[in-house]
């Protein structure tokens, strides 16, 4: 499944009412005790003060997404969410995979809130290299030859 990443800001999700829709369905799909408001207020409120998404498209639909908090050195993730009829199919690992590479190339850690995050998506990050911190309050991805805790 040939996935790609594709970012939605405030700009794209004015822009773009295919993203609008996509971006919708994926979070309609999530149970509710995840997001912490009502789909659309969800997604609004997130954009509304400068976030983004990351989201994993394919054949011209958004099929996964994250949601993004940048904070000058690092990308905060959470609310991971894939559509159910792409669930079990590699869509959230490939995700994770092209967003670590945005990262990268962005100069930013990434890290997620252990708080926010369901032990489903605590066992993805396990796999894809993320560990938690030393005192347990969030993950980040450790890449081969860094130190396995954020710095204080």
């Amino acid at each position: 499944m040939p996935v790609t990443l594709h970012p939605v800001d405030r700009g794209a999700w004015e822009a773009d009412a295919q993203a609008r829709t996509d971006l919708a369905r994926i979070y309609a799909d999530a149970p509710a005790e995840r997001l912490p408001a009502p789909v659309d207020a969800f997604i609004e409120q997130h954009l509304a003060v400068g976030h983004a998404f990351l989201c994993a498209r394919f054949n011209d639909r958004l099929i996964g997404a994250v949601a993004r908090r940048d904070d000058g050195t690092a990308w905060w993730l959470s609310h991971f969410c894939v559509r159910k009829p792409t669930r079990r199919r590699g869509v959230g690992t490939r995700l994770l995979a092209l967003v670590g590479q945005a990262a990268a190339g962005e100069g930013r850690r990434l890290c997620a809130e252990a708080s926010q995050l369901q032990m489903a998506d605590q066992v993805l990050l396990s796999r894809l290299g993320y560990r938690l911190d030393r005192d347990g309050d969030h993950y980040r991805l450790v890449l081969p030859g860094q130190p396995p805790e954020v710095p204080r």
